[in-house]
């Protein structure tokens, strides 16, 4: 057994048009998957899915809305009609609209953070179940964060829809276990990408942040991928209701 090979695997990445989720499809393609790549642009995804056929390899862009149940189910659908039955999802995409004081975010705002961040992962994968609960194989990743493994100054709102991430993957886990549904989460810490260009941009932030981190830097998009690739391949059959933090240890320091 390959224990890192997808070959013949089918598997939708949201959020995958840049950063951490592109990261991950073009690993899951290298390993040889048929990817699909999916944010709100279109224009975006495609370049995202261009960039990885050029490579020889497989990807198709359906752009979707994670916080329009309609087009979750577009997106499925348009997956199933291309690429046939859906092995993997990693839910990456997500939203962080507001910096400041819990007790200031406006309910609609909470209120679209909790659907987008949560009930959208909840959303997919149901919708993919019944065709993994078929084959008894799959595997369903959610991207969470640090900020929902303990108090964050200012991001107080967002941690709390990681944090829900992170029981949602734990509930998944249990009752779907039995059907060999493998559900785990990965909790990165500042990453290199344009979701948190203004934390690593900050210097005096930066200087902050890297004197408490052991390895004494941020992390970059593809050390994510490698854990995706291990949590949606054989390797990490025997895995599953999982957080795995990667973050450089700050959440030990």
């Amino acid at each position: 057994m390959r224990l890192f090979d997808l070959a013949g695997k089918t598997a939708i990445v949201t959020g995958s048009s840049r950063g951490i989720g592109r990261a991950i499809a073009e690993a899951f393609a290298e390993a040889g998957a048929r990817v699909v790549i999916s944010s709100r642009k279109a224009d975006a995804c495609e370049a995202a899915a261009t960039a990885i056929r050029d490579a020889g390899l497989q990807a198709l862009a359906i752009p979707c809305h994670i916080g329009d149940k309609a087009q979750l189910e577009r997106l499925v659908a348009e997956t199933r009609a291309q690429f046939g039955a859906i092995d993997i999802l990693v839910c990456g995409a997500g939203i962080n609209p507001y910096y400041g004081p819990l007790e200031k975010v406006e309910d609609a705002t909470f209120d679209r953070m909790m659907a987008t961040n949560v009930r959208s992962a909840l959303t997919l994968a149901g919708l993919v179940k019944d065709e993994m609960a078929a084959r008894r194989d799959g595997a369903i990743i959610v991207v969470a964060s640090i900020a929902g493994l303990r108090g964050t100054a200012g991001l107080g709102a967002y941690a709390i829809t990681k944090a829900a991430d992170m029981q949602l993957v734990r509930n998944l886990a249990l009752e779907w276990g039995p059907l060999n549904i493998r559900v785990n989460c990965i909790a990165p810490g500042l990453i290199r990408t344009d979701f948190a260009r203004a934390l690593w941009e900050d210097e005096a932030l930066m200087k902050q942040r890297l004197a408490v981190t052991p390895l004494r830097r941020i992390g970059e998009p593809d050390e994510v991928a490698g854990t995706a690739l291990l949590l949606a391949s054989p390797a990490g059959r025997f895995i599953t209701g999982q957080t795995i933090v990667i973050d450089g240890g700050v959440t030990i320091a």
